[in-house]
């Protein structure tokens, strides 16, 4: 039987640890117990939040309607000659799922280790780290269509997957509740160590030919060593997204910022380094009331403690205005904001 909760706390349940509530609150564990959650009418009307980690949000005042925090678990896999398929439950930890693949050298998505959240969240967002992207690996979900009670399997060309955008942020954000995600791995590595500081970090541990396990254990190590941990500091991981811009706008910034740190962004595109532009701009490190940047990564925005998510969000547009007055570039927020 679904208990539905009144006037809970949302502080323990996001990741930056904004302290707001929800006048209503529910968690899934089954399939089946959405079913019976949108088979009353009240459901169907009143505005609705789901959450998995509450690692990619801020909070900004508290929620007048439903929050469903998914929790569905359960990984299933099956081997098929190189290939390996794994199904996955949308409650299941990201990292837990990085980790229990590492540990039986299912390759495709140790570049992703440690990136916080739930697995259900990551085709939404197309997750990405390090060169590799959830698309790559990505097979198919399956979602709960909340106007019809039925539950609907989109393909990886259904999901209209982009730098982290997919159909779930767009035309139909707020339709469809993941409850399973299915990925194609392999028994054959294709190691990445191109993207950021892997081969470097790989090169000082005298390690020539990696295996998955090293470069999952080189990211996590990459990772904290810039990032902060949400269960001290609040933060949602990288705030916002490294901008794409066109090749001709990219060589007018190179040309007054030879050092400007760029990527191949694909389709005719440069991709810029969101943290080094706010670092230019003065941001790196800098407190302002009970928010921030973090000290080693200007990407990150952080609670001090005690921040409103109203605090944390003017603090994000002040940057945005800083880098665009600065490199007439437009960042954007890659946290969802809920207002």
């Amino acid at each position: 039987m679904l208990q539905i909760q009144e006037n809970v706390s949302l502080k323990n349940f996001n990741t930056f640890g904004i302290d707001v509530s929800a006048r209503y609150f529910v968690e899934i564990a089954h399939e089946d117990e959405l079913v019976e959650l949108f088979a009353d009418p009240q459901w169907q009307q009143t505005e609705r939040l789901v959450m998995g980690g509450g690692s990619n949000l801020l909070l900004v005042n508290d929620f007048n309607g439903l929050v469903i925090r998914m929790n569905i678990r359960g990984i299933e896999h099956r081997i098929s000659h190189n290939d390996v398929f794994v199904e996955v439950g949308g409650g299941e930890v990201w990292n837990d799922l990085v980790n229990f693949c590492v540990a039986r050298e299912y390759a495709g998505i140790e570049n992703l280790s440690l990136i916080p959240g739930s697995v259900g969240a990551s085709p939404i967002q197309n997750i990405g780290a390090y060169g590799v992207e959830l698309k790559d690996t990505f097979v198919s979900c399956k979602a709960f269509e909340i106007a019809t009670g039925t539950f609907k399997s989109f393909t990886k060309a259904d999901c209209k997957f982009g730098y982290r955008e997919s159909v779930f942020k767009n035309e139909l954000k707020g339709l469809y509740i993941i409850v399973s995600v299915k990925f194609h791995l392999s028994l054959v590595p294709n190691i990445n160590t191109q993207y950021g500081a892997i081969g470097q970090e790989l090169a000082s541990r005298g390690i020539t030919l990696p295996t998955i396990k090293d470069v999952s254990q080189v990211v996590s190590h990459i990772r904290v060593s810039k990032l902060p941990d949400p269960s001290t500091i609040g933060n949602a991981g990288s705030f916002f997204k490294n901008p794409l811009i066109s090749v001709d706008e990219f060589k007018e910034i190179h040309s007054k910022f030879p050092d400007v740190v760029n990527y191949p962004g694909g389709d005719g595109q440069v991709k810029l380094a969101a943290g080094w532009l706010i670092e230019q701009c003065g941001w790196k490190g800098k407190t302002v009331g009970n928010t921030g940047t973090w000290k080693n990564q200007a990407l990150v925005l952080v609670n001090h403690g005690g921040a409103t998510g109203q605090e944390v969000y003017s603090f994000s547009s002040q940057i945005i205005d800083s880098v665009y007055t600065k490199f007439g570039v437009m960042l954007q927020r890659e946290v969802n904001i809920i207002s």
